[in-house]
């Protein structure tokens, strides 16, 4: 009975995240390496949000150069945030990546029941990493 209310819990309880931003960071010393002709993957080639959950995406610039997303210039040490209003893919120049693009995959909110308790276990790990000091 335990298993069985734990996983009735995953899929109906509403999803109520502690924020909704997905943050990113550019290390320090991202552009010297990439000049020195190292192939430097700080940031993932899509990155996934959901509507309602973590639709808002935060760059922060912690590399001594300004970096570009977007038609938008990150200077060091500042932070931008996207907050995205319609579930789609988007494509941006980003030269934080080694091939200058990036694309965000906004996914809808999901549906109370199945997609509730699969978008959970999708983002269990993640979500369990957050919560440990």
């Amino acid at each position: 009975m335990g298993l069985l209310g734990a996983v009735a819990w995953a899929a109906f309880a509403p999803l109520d995240p502690d924020s909704r931003d997905e943050l990113f960071e550019i290390p320090n010393g991202t552009y010297a390496r990439r000049m020195a002709g190292d192939k430097v993957e700080i940031l993932p080639d899509t990155i996934r949000l959901t509507m309602g959950l973590n639709d808002t995406l935060l760059l922060k610039n912690l590399d001594d150069v300004p970096q570009v997303f977007g038609p938008v210039l990150i200077m060091p040490g500042q932070s931008f945030r996207l907050p995205f209003e319609k579930a789609s893919t988007y494509s941006f120049a980003c030269t934080a990546h080694a091939s200058g693009q990036m694309s965000v995959i906004v996914d809808p909110s999901p549906a109370v029941g199945w997609d509730t308790l699969q978008w959970r276990l999708r983002h269990w790990p993640k979500n369990l990493n957050k919560s440990t000091p």
